[in-house]
């Protein structure tokens, strides 16, 4: 039986990318040695390394002044590292749930800092407007996508201000103005690679402004001097990225693929909508994310919550439990998930439907 795999991350990755790194675990650019026991050292690896950096410079069309950098520790070290390299006396903070309200709390080691608005009201359902950041911070830090709850953030907020994003979980899904932005930072796990690397786009400009003393490693300037080599990458990670990124242009770029995004989750929310028996947790279309897609049991219902999961996963359905806080289903849609898959699972709820 196929499986649909639809987990919130580790996920879903190009077929192409799983091929191209069982090539490369077994022979690594023609070197007769493993991807996996590669020195990173090696003229293969830093062709490697070169080539992702370029790539992502292309797809995302980075203007001159930015650095591209993969380094370990995943988004949740950038929780940290953006206030350590960014922050003097303060900072603004839009809070829309978990990963944006442990980089809030991370931040507030390093200064004064202000939560320009929350939907924790609400369980982070909706995506705040009109709020005003202040002016006199040094940055302001979004989380574009929601990956429990499942909004999104569809557009570059127009701030006064140093703009920094978590876009973890909806890079390269869909065009955006990196000019706008400072800092982006995103784990590899959801639309790239493996987990164990995070990939941070850095306006060099903004940097050295701080007074406080910065350890080598967590200095983005160390790694940008370095080319990513400061210390040993995680390589692995770095390899199937650069198969995705090639995937990724092979498809025609970001605008194609955000074309394929806008189709499978249309798929998915309209049978959502249509359902007796699920609801969306997400009722304002336009907050509603392309990547994470979460939906409930109606009140009527409840008692087939367990049945459904059950059941969707015998039909082969894999990953769409949905996280604690929120309960119910949350259906990841990735770059790398075909039509096909969310097609599979609106069956699944039709039949349910049916049955029941």
């Amino acid at each position: 039986m196929k499986k649909h795999n639809f987990y919130a991350g580790p996920s879903i990755l190009p077929q192409y990318t799983l091929d191209k790194t069982i090539e490369g675990i077994k022979d690594f650019a023609g070197s007769g040695l493993s991807i996996l026991e590669i020195s990173h050292r090696s003229k293969e690896f830093i062709a490697c390394m070169n080539d992702s950096i370029a790539l992502v410079k292309e797809l995302l069309e980075v203007p001159a002044g930015y650095q591209v950098i993969f380094i370990g520790g995943g988004a949740s070290m950038q929780f940290a590292m953006v206030p350590m390299n960014m922050m003097e006396k303060k900072s603004a903070y839009l809070v829309t749930g978990e990963w944006a309200s442990k980089a809030f709390k991370e931040a507030k080691m390093f200064g004064e800092v202000v939560e320009v608005a929350s939907s924790k009201d609400k369980n982070f359902n909706y995506i705040p407007k009109n709020y005003i950041v202040p002016s006199d911070v040094d940055y302001f830090h979004v989380t574009t996508n929601n990956t429990i709850f499942g909004t999104e953030l569809k557009k570059d907020p127009d701030v006064k201000v140093p703009l920094i994003a978590d876009m973890s979980s909806d890079i390269f899904s869909r065009p955006f103005d990196v000019s706008k932005y400072s800092v982006i930072y995103a784990g590899a796990q959801k639309n790239l690679a493996p987990a164990g690397v995070t990939m941070v786009i850095i306006k060099e400009d903004v940097l050295g402004k701080v007074t406080r003393p910065i350890p080598t490693m967590l200095d983005y300037r160390t790694h940008i001097k370095a080319e990513s080599m400061f210390n040993t990458p995680p390589v692995f990670a770095v390899f199937a990225a650069q198969q995705t990124l090639h995937w990724l242009k092979n498809l025609g770029g970001v605008k194609a693929i955000q074309k394929k995004n806008i189709e499978k989750a249309a798929i998915l929310y309209d049978e959502i909508d249509r359902n007796k028996l699920f609801v969306p947790t997400i009722k304002d279309v336009e907050d509603r994310s392309l990547m994470n897609i979460c939906f409930v049991m109606a009140d009527n219902y409840k008692e087939l919550e367990k049945p459904f999961g059950e059941f969707a996963k015998s039909k082969g359905i894999i990953g769409i439990e949905g996280h604690r806080s929120v309960g119910g289903f949350r259906a990841s849609t990735y770059n790398a998930l075909p039509k096909e898959s969310v097609q599979a699972l609106v069956d699944v709820m039709k039949e349910f439907e049916k049955n029941n």
